[in-house]
């Protein structure tokens, strides 16, 4: 199930005149990012992701709001919620999405009729439009459920997931994005139809391992279960100095090595906090924090800022310290991207590239010029938790 134009449709919901209308959530300034947009502004071939300069050249007429990740936030617990109380299995996959495992429904009542029933029941409970495909597995049900939108209802029959599959082109495989997409469109491979019949030596030759993952989606392949959801409240890490310190400079750099390490993994989550604390303890083992809210963000820049200004009030009594920490809590599913109403196409593409270099190399192996004094040893020995 995937909520149909979701932040559009929660602003439509909280005011009736945006509905029907070439609307655009996303930077106020022209030098912004669309977040989302209604059906009737991609009908101008705008969509998510896409330079604000550019959506309103194709949609001159478009209305542009900065969102509300609160509100979002707020309707997206509404909808889990109502699933929650409806189904024994399902799976959160973003703040607009849900797997939900309807094995052994159709013994009982009919799988599709039961999910068609339950998706008629958000959306008379949320007011939102939500899509719904069934299949026998996630990857088919993912890809059907967007290929149908909106208001879609689809039922993918056991043993039909390759037909399905065949005409369909490349980038619409889960995973498959624009630089992939266009490797395989110059070897002439436009459709999953052309797509498996590639030998999969040449896939790893060209893919790696990922290559194995592509041949089996284009096989519409799948066995990744449905893990039961439970809500993470917060990720944190601390440092314990190997020498009590009062070096405040040293201090503030490891607090930005923490921030980046944090950060890191919170995008690598799909999550954003609107929650940060800052820990110190002292020699004495005196421990004190402070801890402020912001608008979600998963953003280095916006992090660090908010932990140094916190470090700067909660550090006044000048004595040696044996202990820094921070903790981002609050936390609820998103891209980092659609926190970002007021930055810039570089802002968000350059975390896209730090982030693919960090998963490619290693967290470390990218860091700030502010952090190179803090050492291997004590970013390994930073203690990562999950709340």
């Amino acid at each position: 199930m995937d909520l149909d134009a979701f932040f559009v449709a929660v602003e439509c919901k909280l005011n009736s005149d945006l509905n029907g209308i070439p609307l655009i959530v996303g930077g106020s300034s022209r030098r912004g990012v669309v977040a989302a947009c209604s059906y009737q502004a991609r009908a101008f071939g705008v969509h998510s992701a896409m330079p604000m300069a550019l959506a309103l050249q194709l949609c001159p007429q478009a209305k542009v709001i900065s969102g509300d990740m609160e509100a979002y936030s707020i309707h997206s617990h509404l909808v889990t919620q109502i699933i929650a109380d409806h189904v024994p299995l399902y799976e959160k996959a973003s703040i607009d999405e849900f797997y939900i495992d309807a094995t052994g429904m159709d013994k009982f009542f009919g799988a599709f009729k039961w999910a068609k029933e339950l998706k008629k029941k958000i959306m008379d409970e949320s007011g939102l439009p939500i899509s719904l495909a069934m299949s026998v597995n996630k990857l088919v049900s993912k890809v059907a459920t967007a290929e149908f939108k909106p208001n879609a209802e689809k039922l993918i029959e056991t043993g039909t997931e390759q037909n399905f599959f065949e005409p369909l082109t490349v980038d619409k495989i889960p995973g498959v994005g624009k630089q992939t997409a266009t490797f395989l469109n110059g070897l002439g491979i436009r459709t999953i139809k052309t797509l498996r019949q590639m030998p999969i030596k040449y896939l790893t030759s060209a893919f790696g391992k990922n290559g194995i993952t592509l041949h089996q989606k284009a096989f519409a392949i799948d066995t990744t279960p449905v893990v039961p959801y439970s809500e993470q409240k917060s990720i944190s890490t601390e440092s314990t100095f190997e020498e009590d310190t009062i070096n405040v400079k040293r201090m503030k750099s490891i607090l930005i090595a923490m921030v980046e390490k944090v950060a890191f993994k919170l995008r690598e989550q799909k999550k954003l906090t609107s929650c940060i604390t800052v820990k110190i303890r002292y020699s004495n083992f005196d421990t004190e924090t402070k801890q402020v809210r912001i608008p979600y963000t998963s953003s280095d820049h916006v992090l660090l800022r908010v932990v140094q200004e916190l470090f700067d009030k909660l550090y006044t009594r000048r004595m040696l310290i044996r202990l820094i920490g921070i903790r981002l809590s609050d936390l609820v599913h998103g891209n980092h991207q659609i926190s970002m109403f007021d930055d810039t196409e570089e802002s968000i593409n350059l975390y896209e590239e730090l982030d693919w270099i960090k998963h490619r190399f290693g967290s470390d192996k990218i860091v700030r010029a502010t952090t190179l004094d803090v050492s291997n040893r004590i970013r390994t020995d930073m203690n990562m938790f999950k709340g």
